[in-house]
């Protein structure tokens, strides 16, 4: 049952072969054996989860044939979510308990899918590892003494180890498709504004956008589109409908131009992980696919540009989060001076005060031209880097990550070595693209991922690429011993 699609199992829960309520018991059975060494979940809501599947259980018997109705997922810790817990990994708001919910969440209740919990994330999804959570490190299935990748490494790990069809995550630099590649999973990033941000905690709000985890590209695709549309209480959504993400993902990519980006296959690049995506690459040519060289000068930009501009957005967004309002508040407080230094100084850890010095610097009076300005004029060239490439392919693609994941604690006295696991994701997130990592052939037994990149709303494009190289391929079906 666990090796199933979405498609597959809503088709068994409308033949009545098994109820939605018995897919969640199982489901809830296996977090309980196989969590404890992953720590992906921070909040399990069985009796949450149980009585929403005996709700769609009631509407299958109705006749409803909606896609998700009754199918297990999860959130990443940063959606907010009525009556539940949503901390964030932080212990800011360890004991914050939303009361309302993210439109992410809200759209997928509507369309039945059963949430069986909370994933753990960086804190304030701040980090590319997921060693930043208040609530400890989440393990990757594939060895526990590695990464998941991060921020949303809590996510990618539940969906490899086969605790739930799909996840929702977010990516501000690259924290859906990295922690992708690190899992072996499918993780797709949606243009900017195309999934509303309402109700997700913000860091960066000029680069968070919400996305998926699924096993599949077919998953994917049809947890996006349901999460997907304009919401009129999200400034920055776009306002256009929800697309058909499902109903042309079986079509031919034969005649797809697609553009190798060659300045990610430089010296920091793994070979291991090289070889892989070379492997990969070829499959698409053999689909039909006509692969074209492509240079992207302005992406070695990105990283310190992504940076300045990030931690300038979480300097402001955070200030939210002074102990008056909500989430964590010092102990007895001499007076309102110290009750703000200690909230802060003790509810935040040590990257996110890393970010919010970082970012306070580079806005203050002295250096808002040299740094903050200065990146934002590289981002706008950055953008229109990839709107002229645009002009003569349909896809670029790359690698994901420069590396496999790596061992828990191997950056930890060197963030910036953190930051570069990030290098050849951070661009996409600058010029607002689309981007999504699917698996590609392991190297020395550990996951790796292709990176593709759309243009502007068409991620029905980058699914229908990476569903045809999974219907050609079985690096996606590969798991981990522990499963």
């Amino acid at each position: 049952m666990i090796e199933q699609s979405i498609n597959v199992l809503a088709a068994g829960l409308r033949r009545r072969e098994f109820s939605s309520v018995e897919l969640v018991k199982h489901y809830l059975q296996r977090i309980s054996a196989l969590d404890p060494q992953l720590h992906s979940f921070i909040t399990v809501t069985e009796s949450n989860a149980l009585a929403a599947a005996e709700q769609a259980d009631q509407r299958i018997a109705q006749g409803d044939e909606s896609p998700l109705l009754g199918i297990p997922i999860a959130h990443k810790d940063i959606f907010c979510t009525t009556g539940v817990r949503t901390s964030c990994g932080s212990r800011m708001l360890d004991n914050f308990v939303a009361p309302y919910n993210a439109t992410v969440v809200e759209k997928l209740n509507a369309a039945g899918a059963v949430s069986l919990g909370k994933l753990s994330m960086d804190e304030f999804a701040m980090g590319s590892s997921n060693e930043n959570s208040y609530y400890g490190p989440v393990a990757n299935p594939w060895d526990l003494e590695r990464v998941p990748g991060g921020s949303s490494g809590g996510s990618a790990a539940a969906v490899a180890a086969r605790l739930a069809l799909a996840t929702t995550g977010t990516d501000t630099g690259g924290s859906i498709r990295q922690p992708a590649a690190f899992c072996g999973v499918t993780g797709i990033k949606p243009t900017y504004g195309r999934v509303s941000r309402y109700g997700m905690v913000a860091f960066s709000s000029s680069l968070d956008q919400g996305g998926v985890f699924a096993r599949s590209a077919e998953d994917a695709a049809l947890m996006l589109q349901t999460m997907s549309g304009f919401d009129d209480r999200d400034s920055t959504s776009l306002n256009e409908p929800a697309p058909d993400l499902v109903s042309g993902i079986g079509e031919s990519i034969a005649g797809l131009r697609i553009g190798v980006i060659r300045d990610h296959f430089d010296q920091g690049l793994d070979p291991q992980v090289a070889t892989s995506v070379q492997t990969a690459l070829a499959e698409l040519e053999k689909l039909g696919a006509e692969l074209v060289d492509i240079e992207l000068p302005l992406s070695k930009l990105a990283v310190p540009a992504y940076y300045v501009i990030a931690s300038a957005e979480a300097s402001s967004n955070l200030a939210r989060y002074d102990g008056v309002r909500y989430g964590y508040r010092a102990e007895d407080p001499v007076d309102l001076e110290d009750m703000y230094k200690r909230t802060r100084a003790e509810g935040f850890g040590t990257e996110v005060k890393r970010r919010i010095l970082t970012g306070t610097y580079v806005l203050s009076a002295g250096y808002y031209d040299a740094y903050y300005l200065k990146a934002q004029k590289v981002r706008r060239l950055i953008r229109d880097e990839f709107v002229d490439a645009f002009k003569n392919i349909d896809l670029l693609a790359g690698p994901t990550t420069p590396t496999t994941a790596f061992t828990a604690g191997a950056h930890a006295d060197d963030p910036v070595a953190m930051y570069l696991s990030d290098v050849y994701t951070t661009a996409v997130n600058l010029a607002g693209l689309p981007g999504i990592s699917v698996p590609a052939p392991l190297a020395d037994g550990l996951p790796t991922g292709l990176q593709l990149i759309g243009n502007f709303l068409q991620e029905d494009r980058l699914l229908r690429c990476a569903h045809q190289l999974q219907q050609a391929t079985d690096w996606h079906q590969l798991k981990p011993d522990l499963v």
